[in-house]
């Protein structure tokens, strides 16, 4: 951050700096270390002005350096510990890095980068800001088997949500989130953390997620997010008895009826609502009626400085909070000529409410009809004993393809009711489905994959 954010962070939390944490599974760093001491081992004014690579290991680390280099570095490309390593230099090159903050140097050793910086937890000795910029925060995209698109966002844009939800300072908000904050939806909890006066507690890769759970209770987690598919597998896993926020929230994916009922149900006490949000559109709005989908009434004139539309059934957003450009030579433009992101989220309107339906680049492909995955797994996922569902196709000689759907059902449902079960989920998507969107074939499964990102990983077979 700035030295001017700083100095406002400073006022604004006054003594309760040093009660404030970031911590992970190993370690638990005051946000006092933070904003007053180095995690840099050269000083800060190597990186001004710099394309920095954020390669760090650990979300901790990559925290610290964040705050640390908003406000010195030209650029951050904040780097998921996912990244496919063959993208590495086309990242490079697109985002004209010319140096890497790292904990693990020799590994970048080959980067062809020449500025190679170590980092490690923050030690004494006040860092050395000594420039003041608007810093360009790079994220990579999700979900694409390719070189990953890098998009780049302001500061002001990325809070720009926080800021307008006039987060209060609380003493006890105990934030966390399922995402790795190296990504659009874990950064935006990290800021909510940092800006509202919050600790927070990071994830563990690799961390079972009974064990994680039972560290977010013992650490007091109070507010908490993550997509769908992380709420269903907690959901699955039976931890949520030991667990009790009082903030649930939902986004990256489409939250169905049932997965909102499921986590009311879990945590009676709690505030369950869902946001809408991607890397490129930035927040959109948040919904806490309980009820999948969002009112008619936020779609046209700007609400809070988001303008929303839909254009052939995709919805698109204009606002401040919205990435500002496709970092890279040959990079498309990210907005079209009147400011709006084609977010390629498909919606449709019933009644008084919009509801979403799939992504336009998932369809599958059903005898020529188009048909969205996930409207599929609203309507298996109504069902009482199914916990988590994936629809997808399968080539068939007749026509073309066919839907399979593989369900994962609650723990404790009895091998006798299989069957029934299976007659009850078809009659379900028969009563709310067209012919060709009803699954031919339903598998029960033990378990579905979820990305790194935390969505549920698709793939035909």
């Amino acid at each position: 951050m700035s030295p001017r954010e700083i100095s406002a962070l400073r006022e604004y939390l006054g003594p309760e700096l040093k009660d404030r944490t970031i911590s992970d599974a190993r370690h638990s760093v005051s946000l006092t270390d933070v904003l007053t001491h180095s995690c840099l081992a050269t000083p800060a004014r190597e990186l001004s002005g710099r394309s920095v690579l954020l390669a760090l290991s650990g979300q901790l680390l990559s925290a610290i350096a964040m705050i640390e280099l908003d406000g010195i570095a030209r650029r951050m490309l904040l780097c998921p510990p996912d990244l496919n390593p063959d993208h590495v230099q086309a990242l490079v090159s697109d985002a004209e890095i010319d140096a890497i903050v790292t904990d693990q140097p020799l590994r970048w050793s080959d980067s062809g980068v020449y500025l190679i910086v170590g980092a490690h937890l923050p030690e004494h000795g006040a860092p050395e800001i000594t420039t003041e910029r608007a810093t360009d925060w790079l994220m990579l995209t999700s979900g694409t088997s390719g070189v990953p698109k890098i998009v780049s966002h302001t500061l002001e844009g990325l809070t720009g949500a926080i800021i307008a939800d006039g987060p209060a300072r609380s003493a006890s908000a105990v934030w966390a989130t399922f995402y790795d904050i190296r990504r659009y939806g874990g950064l935006q909890i990290f800021l909510r953390a940092v800006i509202g006066g919050g600790s927070m507690v990071l994830s563990e890769p690799g961390e079972a997620l009974v064990d994680h759970v039972a560290r977010l209770s013992a650490r007091g987690v109070t507010h908490i997010s993550g997509t769908p598919s992380h709420w269903r597998k907690l959901l699955m896993s039976g931890a949520a008895a030991q667990f009790s926020p009082r903030y649930v929230r939902l986004s990256g994916e489409i939250a169905d009826q049932a997965v909102l009922d499921g986590l009311a149900q879990a945590f009676p006490g709690a505030s369950v609502g869902h946001a809408y949000a991607s890397t490129e559109a930035g927040v959109g709005f948040a919904v806490n009626d309980g009820r999948e989908g969002f009112p008619a009434s936020l779609v046209g004139p700007s609400r809070d400085g988001v303008e929303m539309k839909v254009v052939d059934g995709s919805l698109r957003i204009r606002s401040g909070r919205t990435a500002h450009a496709y970092v890279g030579g040959d990079a498309a433009p990210l907005a079209d000529s009147e400011g709006f992101v084609d977010t390629g989220d498909m919606v449709e309107l019933r009644a008084d409410r919009y509801y979403f339906v799939g992504r336009r680049g998932g369809i599958i492909n059903i005898g020529g009809l188009k048909v969205h995955p996930e409207e599929i797994e609203a309507a298996i996922n109504r069902h009482a004993s199914v916990r988590m569902s994936r629809a997808r196709s399968r080539k068939s000689p007749i026509t073309g393809a066919i839907v399979v759907a593989d369900v994962v059902l609650a723990d404790g449902t009895e091998a006798s009711r299989v069957d029934a079960i299976r007659k009850e989920i078809l009659d379900q998507c028969k009563a709310s489905l067209a012919a060709h969107k009803v699954p031919a074939v339903i598998r029960f499964v033990e378990q579905l994959d979820v990305t790194p990102a935390g969505k549920l990983a698709r793939a035909d077979a």
